[in-house]
């Protein structure tokens, strides 16, 4: 980055910080761990030459500290996948359920949301199809960027159950709601996709909903189409149709990935001749509201009965345990 001329190449001079950053991230956790054990080291001199409760204590409690930190440390080298460290862009979809379900999409996406926002990481509404006239969403995109985001997100993808009293059922009867999650990495242009120009169909129309002034007005929202898939995305929350064309492209080139990841995924899985079912009703995780309250991980068997608290972003723990089990198998 010093070199003379690294900006002359704008592009790839932001590739490079970026690849900074990312090694930073690594490194500056254990620079910190050195300073504070060369700390205790030489508290540990002081303390061999004569008692202080002061000192004592204060050692003791960074040892704490630096425990702590270093089991974080260990943690993190788990997320050992090639697009682990990768932003990551976010979907979820409503499913069974009707009204109850596009609301319970938008719970997740609220969720996910305060979860990001807890991780100080930026968050951005790449695509929000609206729900009924009720509320809730059929479709949400989310692109969450911060260290390790795709690492951590993809410990959620798959079918999520909510069991409540329904507020849209006047008679207050408890319904069963599903919603999907699909957590993808954030590909970088480098990353070789086959998204030829010649395959793309895009067609435009008229955003609707909230936004501006443009709504209604210009055809400002995009349908972007992969011919040889059949892949599909649409975008329609900016205000320009060439952002909403950007945008579409970085989710179109996302979702071939992970179509290409998937395929080399059903290849393993034939020779190891385990196939993981994903179909509804084959849910990872139960939110349980009404007869009680509870959430449970049925991949971990984790639980927790402050679902207010999970709601709100404090998934945390659930995701960490996936990823610790996940990685012992």
């Amino acid at each position: 980055m010093a070199e003379p001329g690294f900006w002359d190449n704008r592009e790839s001079a932001m590739k490079t910080i970026t690849k900074n950053k990312q090694i930073q991230a690594w490194l500056d956790p254990i620079r910190e761990l050195e300073s504070k054990l060369d700390n205790v080291n030489i508290a540990i001199e002081l303390l061999e030459s004569g008692s202080d409760e002061e000192l004592l204590n204060e050692s003791s409690s960074s040892l704490t500290v630096i425990d702590m930190k270093l089991d974080r440390l260990e943690f993190i080298q788990m997320l050992a996948g090639p697009h682990d460290r990768d932003n990551a862009i976010l979907t979820i979809r409503s499913g069974a359920g009707g009204q109850d379900s596009q609301d319970w999409a938008e719970m997740l996406m609220k969720m996910y949301i305060h979860w990001a926002e807890k991780q100080e990481f930026d968050i951005e509404v790449l695509s929000v199809s609206e729900g009924g006239t009720e509320g809730g969403i059929r479709e949400a995109t989310l692109t969450i960027k911060g260290p390790w985001a795709y690492g951590y997100l993809r410990a959620e993808g798959g079918i999520h159950r909510l069991v409540r009293k329904s507020p849209f059922d006047q008679n207050h009867r408890r319904h069963t709601s599903f919603a999907s999650v699909f957590p993808l990495p954030d590909i970088e242009e480098e990353i070789e996709v086959d998204l030829r120009d010649e395959d793309i169909r895009i067609d435009t129309y008229r955003a609707s909903g909230a936004g501006g002034q443009h709504v209604n007005k210009t055809d400002s929202a995009v349908r972007m189409t992969h011919i040889p898939t059949g892949i599909a995305v649409t975008c329609q929350n900016q205000r320009s149709q060439f952002r909403n064309r950007e945008v579409a492209r970085r989710i179109l080139r996302a979702r071939l990935y992970e179509l290409e990841e998937e395929k080399r995924r059903e290849e393993k899985a034939k020779l190891e001749k385990t196939k993981k079912d994903v179909s509804w009703g084959h849910q990872i995780r139960s939110y349980v509201m009404h007869p009680y309250r509870m959430v449970k991980d049925h991949r971990t068997g984790m639980e927790t009965s402050s679902i207010d608290d999970f709601l709100s972003g404090g998934i945390q723990a659930f995701i960490e345990e996936y990823l610790r089990k996940s990685s012992q198998q």
